[in-house]
């Protein structure tokens, strides 16, 4: 096969990947604001595909689901060294993977009660989560540590809970600000 008749199929794999991206890109956003039984429509609106388009990717809801699941662990896993990398500050940088990985937990509080019908899943996507985002917590503390910026010890584990123990509850009261008592823990751990 010569490289011009190569062309259009990887054309297509490329828009699939392109469109794939969008869609879960656009369910994360519309999962935040109107919950993971949100209209599939609305989703395909947001990404600017059709309906097939997500059905193709995602044969079932529970499917679109995990995807976002997966999609924002991995997210969140490539921004920690990419914000220590380039942050002169490593207490900034782990400040800021605490925010992304706080509205990541928003929005998976609605994506864990939706997977758990499918117990088998949530535990591997539970487990993907710990596997994935403990080295990434774990590299930021160490470096604020070795910086000097930390005073306390703490466990990656136990900063990531006790954020995510913050993060509970948001979705039931709109007079609940977790971002609030996240910067409170963490101006706790930092050296004055």
């Amino acid at each position: 096969m010569s490289a011009a008749e190569d062309t259009p199929s990887r054309g297509r794999r490329s828009d699939a990947q392109r469109n794939r991206g969008a869609v879960l890109a656009a369910a994360a956003a519309v999962f935040v604001t109107d919950g993971v039984d949100a209209p599939i429509r609305r989703i395909a609106a947001e990404a600017g595909v059709g309906m097939g388009t997500v059905y193709r990717h995602f044969p079932t809801r529970a499917d679109l689901v995990a995807a976002v699941y997966e999609h924002q662990i991995e997210e969140c896993a490539q921004a920690g060294p990419r914000f220590l990398a380039e942050s002169a500050d490593p207490f900034d940088a782990l400040r800021r993977w605490i925010d992304l990985f706080a509205d990541f937990l928003v929005t998976k509080h609605g994506l864990a009660d939706a997977l758990r019908s499918d117990q088998d899943r949530f535990a591997d996507l539970h487990a993907r989560f710990l596997d994935r985002l403990l080295p990434v917590c774990a590299d930021l503390l160490a470096a604020a540590t070795a910086a000097g910026a930390v005073t306390r010890e703490v466990r990656p584990y136990e900063l990531m809970r006790g954020i995510g123990n913050l993060c509970i509850g948001r979705d039931d009261d709109p007079r609940y600000d977790p971002r609030r008592l996240i910067a409170l823990l963490l101006d706790g751990l930092r050296r004055p």
